[in-house]
């Protein structure tokens, strides 16, 4: 009998050269230096190999912000096809160009259909705003075809520290502008997820809330490759992981 995982990595960017030196060209090294942190780069077959060995299955992420960014996407293809080939390690989400209007609401369908569970978006590289309804339409699909939204907010360690942020807006992050989304979609499972914070400086009150009022919304992911997730207190047993199943209106 299969032991059950002992935790589940919410957050996992692909250390693939796709998505770091054509996604991110021109960001990945600004982050590095932001975090203190190189970044590794690796085969998924290397990945699945690490994430195996830690007993922990990783949420990998597509990408998709063409329109604002006029970097290369990360194909969902890609990602389906990692999650088939090593389903004992990985599950996904896809990513949709919110600027494609008819475009990203078909390939919504299409993320359903490949297997995928959500969506990610990230409106600081984006470049929208989530509660303009002009967007809904793409949040309205995935209600339709029950994946989650999972969506960036906060700061952002892309663009920290450099001119203009690199022209990365934050002000698009606002986790307020989720509330309408929730409000629009009430089918819709959210997640807000806030990318790029070392477990060891979560304030207090944090950890008091995830393990009392709110412990049943709170999951938890490494945004890997940066650190990398056998760094995390997860590794110890202490918070690091996704251990529950996000509901509406969660928070990571």
């Amino acid at each position: 009998m299969d032991q059950p995982l002992r935790a589940i990595d919410f957050h996992v960017h692909l250390p693939t050269p796709d998505w770091l030196d054509d996604s991110m060209a021109g960001y990945v090294e600004a982050a590095e230096a932001y975090f203190r942190s190189p970044v590794e780069r690796m085969s998924l077959g290397d990945l699945a190999t690490r994430y195996r060995a830690l007993d922990v299955k990783a949420v990998l992420l597509a990408w998709d912000a063409e329109t604002a960014t006029r970097r290369p996407r990360v194909p969902n293809e890609t990602v389906a096809a990692a999650c088939a080939q090593y389903p004992d390690c990985f599950t996904g989400l896809g990513s949709v160009d919110p600027h494609k209007g008819a475009a990203a609401v078909a390939e919504v369908a299409n993320i359903a259909a490949m297997g995928l569970r959500g969506v990610k978006f990230h409106p600081s590289l984006q470049a929208f705003a989530p509660d303009d309804p002009a967007y809904w339409p793409i949040f309205e699909a995935c209600q339709e075809h029950g994946l989650l939204a999972l969506f960036h907010t906060g700061t952002s360690g892309i663009g920290a520290r450099q001119p203009g942020g690199q022209g990365i807006r934050i002000d698009y992050a606002h986790p307020l502008k989720l509330d309408p989304v929730a409000a629009a979609h009430p089918g819709l499972t959210v997640v807000a997820a806030h990318s790029g914070w070392s477990p060891r400086r979560i304030p207090p009150e944090v950890i008091r809330e995830l393990r009392g009022r709110l412990s049943g919304q709170f999951v938890w992911g490494s945004d890997f490759p940066v650190p990398h997730p056998g760094t995390l207190p997860g590794r110890a047993g202490g918070p690091g992981f996704a251990r529950r199943r996000a509901g509406r209106g969660a928070a990571a």
